[in-house]
């Protein structure tokens, strides 16, 4: 299978795809995000879900154009740059965001594969857990180069996936969905909430928006941070939609809005339930697994840089695993393992709402001030600054 890599495809389309994957993981995949944020807010989740990707692009699209104007694409130097005689504050502040985004995305990749692994075989989430546990820590410490080069196809196939079991069962489904639509409609559903969830939504989001800045380096000029996120908008305002869509076929279904799974429910109350919930449960399973991973190699890599200096290799010249990459590389999975014994859905209600809570500090007003000081004349001036 050949892999997806930006020489497939146009820069400002390959940015755009960075941010659906960074978005669409197993959280999104199972379906809990959307209850959670959007759909458990009656009738304006036809709308709110949409709002929180504008909202995500604006700020994307103010980083990614500040990073081509002045050249700065890791985070850290992006930072100190952005946040200017405030850096020692934000930029250290935005480090905290950071661990936290890396000690709750792996929990929740845990907690997504192994509820997914639970209702699929039905043994205990505990055991679900180790399992994924163990298969995560061996492929972080051997096989994290494998994982991260098939990490975009890894999610492409889950967005396939997505579209082979929501349109079937939008289409079967139908008569359950407008019927849902009507009901919901003529309930009261308070507007205020559901904006502010949304808003959170997109917040908890944002908390990454410093690993998105490094592939600004590539564009031939900064309107092309403009054009990468409209095209990320059209992908994730589609996708999104259908699926909050599709969800809404189940919306009345008795304790729908505390499962943990409950794309697997409207596979079972749709069509092709019997060969469609293997085939989504292990896409799942492999998108929680690709993210915890990716998550956890990286503060793995920061660490192990830093303080091991000297990698030992084997008989082919391949590095092999030392002391310290193994040792820290078990830290950071038994850590992940713990917070995942909350289960997914506190994680993603609780835990990533109190993410977006501390992204609003960090990144939310600070933007918005620098975006209300740049249109007033009174800073980031059109000229470069060097990289650092």
């Amino acid at each position: 299978m050949k892999l997806i890599n930006k020489n497939n495809m146009s820069v400002t389309v390959g940015v755009a795809f960075v941010w659906f994957t960074t978005q669409f993981g197993g959280g999104f995949a199972s379906g809990a995000q959307l209850f959670q944020y959007f759909i458990v807010f009656g009738i304006w989740t036809l709308i709110t879900p949409i709002l929180a990707q504008v909202v995500g692009a604006v700020f994307q699209w103010y980083a990614l154009r500040y990073a081509k104007r002045h050249d700065v694409y890791d985070y850290r130097s992006f930072n100190d740059s952005f946040y200017g005689k405030f850096a020692p504050i934000f930029s250290n502040l935005y480090e905290i965001v950071y661990i936290i985004l890396l000690c709750l995305a792996p929990s929740v990749a845990f907690a997504t594969g192994g509820s997914t692994m639970a209702e699929l075989i039905g043994i205990p989430y505990l055991l679900c857990t180790v399992i994924i546990g163990i298969f995560i820590f061996i492929t972080t410490v051997y096989g994290t180069e494998i994982v991260r080069k098939a990490a975009s196809t890894l999610s492409v196939i889950i967005i396939v996936g997505l579209l082979v079991v929501y349109i079937p069962n939008i289409i079967a489904q139908w008569g359950n969905i407008t019927a849902n639509i009507k009901a919901l409609a003529s309930q009261e559903a308070p507007v205020g909430p559901a904006i502010w969830s949304s808003l959170v939504y997109a917040f908890f989001q944002l908390a990454s928006i410093g690993l998105l800045v490094q592939h600004a380096k590539a564009f031939t000029s900064e309107k092309d941070a403009k054009t990468s996120m409209i095209y990320g908008v059209i992908v994730n305002a589609g996708i999104i939609f259908i699926s909050t869509l599709g969800l809404l076929a189940i919306v009345n279904t008795p304790g729908i809005d505390q499962q943990p799974i409950p794309i697997l429910t409207l596979i079972r109350n749709g069509v092709g339930s019997s060969f469609m919930t293997p085939i989504i449960s292990i896409l799942i399973i492999l998108g929680a697994v690709s993210t915890a991973v990716n998550m956890i190699a990286g503060i793995v890599n920061r660490i192990v840089v830093k303080y091991d200096k000297e990698q030992s290799k084997d008989s082919n010249g391949k590095t092999k695993p030392s002391k310290l990459t193994i040792i820290t590389t078990f830290v950071f999975v038994i850590l992940a393992f713990c917070i995942a014994q909350f289960g997914l859905l506190p994680l993603v209600k609780v835990g990533y709402g109190y993410l977006g809570y501390i992204t609003i500090a960090v990144v939310i007003v600070p933007y918005i001030i620098h975006m209300i000081l740049t249109a007033m004349g009174k800073i980031d001036k059109v000229e470069k600054s060097t990289s650092r």
